[in-house]
């Protein structure tokens, strides 16, 4: 019989597990291909995950954001290039949405005087990279409400075959 951990800094890993109510053990048949042994070394960062366990959990414990948490942080080239996405309720992802399209629709003009000539000077470097953070804020906020759909389709709050058939029309 597993024990209660009482571990204060717990990966996300073991995070998801633990709100399912699953042991060590418990996961491990719900996993199938993941033992027991395997969980605690992955939860304790005694070892990191492969791809396919972690897609395996992100599955299973209908928790796609533990995908982003390895891409982000684990993942030696996720970690240069993926960025940390935040789980959001989807009002919030909708208003920073509308903040950031309302700022960009203000430097749009900007942006297209900086980059006409095919070559960014520097009297133009500080607002390049000014346009550039707050088109990065977008990404992630479009990867933020992906992550937030991705969850409600594995928990069964959006019918995934309406969504699939609309998605492909």
């Amino acid at each position: 019989m597993g024990r209660t951990s009482t571990k204060e800094n717990k990966t996300s890993y073991q995070l998801a597990r633990e709100e399912l109510g699953l042991t060590r053990e418990k996961a491990s048949e719900l996993l199938e291909t993941i033992a027991p042994e395997r969980i605690e070394k992955i939860e304790n960062e005694r070892t990191v995950p492969r791809p396919d366990e972690v897609l395996t959990m992100a599955e299973k414990y209908k928790r796609p954001s533990l995908c982003n948490y390895y891409c982000s942080r684990q993942c030696p080239i996720g970690e240069q290039y993926v960025p940390q996405v935040p789980m959001r309720e989807l009002s919030a992802i909708v208003l920073e949405m509308l903040a950031s399209l309302n700022a960009m629709n203000k430097e749009k003009e900007r942006l297209i005087e900086i980059t006409a000539d095919g070559h960014i000077s520097n009297d133009e470097i500080d607002d390049f990279i000014h346009i550039r953070k707050e088109l990065e804020r977008i990404s992630v906020t479009v990867e933020t409400l992906q992550l937030w759909t991705e969850r409600m389709l594995a928990n069964g709050q959006i019918d995934a075959e309406i969504y699939k058939e609309k998605m492909a029309e």
